[in-house]
């Protein structure tokens, strides 16, 4: 079952089901090879979305600041890890693009903590990031399977010494 749905996201990733709808873009047909991940389309989305959250925030706010800087990190490392060559090289780049987008969503719930949006606010935003992060894993396990994977330790479990 895990395998069928690996080669899915392997599938959707390099055949999306129709041309990518980039908001504020001029042209809908893809001319480079990242633009037809769908985990760059939901980067560039992510980042459309979060433009407008942006324009609501008071300058002066830090996060707001490291939201836009995260947001715009996403796309741009998937886009140069796509044009890289060897696997671990993509891999590394896809990896930071992850990371930042888990950094997007630590800001969206600072957001949160702060006051400054309410959780169904960022509700839509958080729906695009997971989307995008489990393409990334897929597109990461796809190039180099044994890369992400972490072995389960229960939460607040110590550790004994032996």
């Amino acid at each position: 079952m895990l395998m069928l749905m690996l080669l899915l996201v392997i599938l959707l990733l390099f055949f999306p089901l129709s041309s990518p709808n980039f908001s504020g873009m001029q042209s809908t047909t893809p001319s480079f090879d990242h633009e037809r991940l769908i985990a760059y389309q939901r980067a560039i989305q992510f980042v459309a979305w979060t433009s407008q959250l942006l324009e609501s925030l008071p300058a002066k706010l830090a996060v707001r600041d490291q939201l836009d800087r995260a947001s715009t990190s996403v796309p741009l490392n998937i886009a140069e890890g796509n044009g890289k060559h060897t696997a671990p090289d993509r891999c590394r780049y896809f990896d930071s693009a992850r990371v930042s987008a888990l950094e997007c969503a630590a800001c969206l719930d600072v957001l949160v903590a702060k006051g400054r949006c309410g959780p169904e606010q960022i509700a839509a935003g958080k729906q695009i990031l997971v989307e995008g992060l489990s393409l990334l894993i897929g597109l990461t396990r796809s190039i180099s399977p044994d890369r992400l994977g972490e072995e389960v330790v229960a939460y607040g479990a110590e550790s004994t010494p032996e």
